[in-house]
């Protein structure tokens, strides 16, 4: 879906007439915050949002597998698979499955650690053990509570905050704000804005870890666009996060298109944004998870080789306090499970 301007717009009267509705989406979802979830017999951490959207939640994803690897561990990602066709649970393999099958998201992971992808999350946590996972990744889910998990690590973006703070539909809340503070085990705060302060001073002032990251460009998409002009365009939840990555990487956007988040591109749009792009002289760059919405689809042209995907890794300012912060979430779930076990 595409967000209404009213989300992030200061006393908007359509977000006032639909606060109702979000008292009721809010009070529901509060209470489903209180269920107590299956204990999956392995640690499980769960990166998620407060809001609907994006705010850089699968980059973190990636960087939490990586150095979970480091410390010795097996992490296997487990995800809803949104957008994809299949229920699950499957292990995602990116040779026989495309955007469509399981997800762009859960795809594009699944070229950097096993994903599995399982409509009712808990029925995916055998097939995940059964990876040989160590420790399981959920990838979103913070809202769910199907699963118990060991640390909730929240990614929120500094530039975009919580827009109006009000809960869906009235505005981009999944819940009510204050159960949500009170399960977060760590907050990721994205980028170098001041939008996400409040709610990072909140997290301090409740002894959780708040940890600063940021999205650096990959070596070789900088390469492949220096000194090009580029038209962009961007399918997920947060597209201006997007532009705002490239200009900040100094290259120069001349044009720039957003779409609603997992967009599924036809044919034509993409053969659209090409014939704009060559009268103009300009590269069509898109994010990567996008871009594996384009190999996936039998539809598109094959011109799509002509589309430059941008990949981006979030780095820690302080990695060393985040590993930290693994290892001792690790020990203290496994401590808990053993105790479980010998009652």
């Amino acid at each position: 879906m595409r967000e209404p301007a009213f989300w992030h717009a200061p006393n908007s009267w359509t977000s006032h007439l639909l606060r109702p509705l979000g008292a009721l989406y809010g009070a529901v979802a509060a209470q489903r915050l209180q269920r107590e979830g299956l204990d999956a017999g392995i640690p499980v951490f769960c990166v998620g949002n407060y809001h609907v959207g994006g705010a850089g939640k699968t980059p973190a994803v990636l960087a939490l597998a990586r150095i979970l690897r480091e410390l010795g561990e097996t992490p296997v990602v487990l995800s809803r698979g949104y957008g994809g066709r299949l229920r699950g649970p499957v292990v995602v393999d990116p040779a026989r499955h495309g955007a469509s099958d399981v997800g762009d998201e859960p795809l594009m992971l699944a070229g950097h650690v096993p994903v599995v992808v399982s409509r009712e999350r808990s029925d995916g946590v055998a097939l995940a053990k059964s990876q040989r996972a160590s420790v399981i990744l959920m990838d979103d889910g913070f809202q769910n509570p199907s699963i118990a998990k060991d640390a909730s690590l929240i990614v929120i973006d500094s530039d975009r905050g919580l827009g109006n703070g009000l809960v869906f539909p009235a505005g981009p809340l999944r819940a009510p704000l204050e159960p949500q503070l009170a399960r977060t085990d760590a907050l990721i705060v994205v980028g170098d804005g001041a939008a996400a302060g409040t709610v990072a001073d909140d997290i301090a002032a409740r002894k959780a870890p708040v940890f600063s990251a940021r999205l650096a460009p990959d070596a070789a998409a900088l390469a492949s666009l220096d000194g090009k002009r580029v038209f962009a365009f961007a399918g997920i939840g947060d597209p201006g996060r997007f532009f705002r990555t490239l200009r900040t990487a100094r290259i120069e956007v001349v044009r720039e298109r957003a779409f609603a988040d997992h967009h599924p591109f036809a044919a034509e749009e993409i053969e659209s944004l090409l014939g704009d792009a060559g009268r103009d002289g300009l590269t069509l760059v898109t994010t990567e998870k996008d871009f594996v919405r384009l190999q996936g689809a039998a539809t598109i042209p094959a011109q799509h080789s002509d589309v430059v995907p941008f990949k981006v890794t979030l780095e820690f300012a302080d990695e060393s306090r985040l590993r930290a912060f693994l290892s001792e979430r690790l020990f203290r779930a496994r401590e808990r499970k053993l105790q479980a076990r010998s009652l």
